[in-house]
């Protein structure tokens, strides 16, 4: 087991997942000063990934792990039926994905127009995107090999 089998792609993914689960942990969302923002049914802010999405953090946390996952394989240089690195893409896009929804598009709370992002929101949803965008160029590292014609 090397550590020099590890490409800087892998390294960049690794990062992403742990600035997704350290970012899981740290503020996600704050109150504005208008009385009637609520989330969470308190008024007290700000909330944490962790305390607000109840389900999401149990996604959450297998996806930050697939980097990991991936540069064991890689260490362990273990044979794989697709290129190494595509699996853990899939994953991150989805982490991507539903971290970016349930920020941008459906905030909890409301009013959901009083809901501000906090720091940790953004530290999470850049580690999906760098653990995208480490897996993507390590598959991408990786060829495929071909078949012949009529073989599935």
């Amino acid at each position: 087991m090397s550590v020099q089998r590890l490409s800087t792609s892998e390294l960049v993914a690794v990062v992403g997942g742990a600035l997704l689960i350290v970012g899981l942990f740290l503020p996600w969302y704050g109150l504005s000063d208008n009385p009637n923002a609520v989330l969470a049914g308190s008024m007290d802010g700000p909330f944490t990934g962790w305390e607000i999405h109840t389900t999401l953090r149990w996604v959450l946390l297998p996806a930050a792990a697939a980097p990991l996952i991936l540069s064991y394989v890689i260490l362990r240089n273990h044979e794989l039926s697709w290129a190494r690195g595509e699996l853990t893409a899939v994953v991150a896009i989805a982490a991507f994905g539903l971290v970016a929804f349930n920020g941008l598009v459906d905030r909890p709370g409301s009013p959901a127009s009083e809901i501000s992002l906090q720091w940790g929101y953004l530290l999470a949803l850049g580690g999906t995107l760098l653990a995208m965008g480490g897996s993507i160029l390590r598959s991408a590292e990786t060829g495929r090999r071909r078949k012949p014609p009529g073989v599935l």
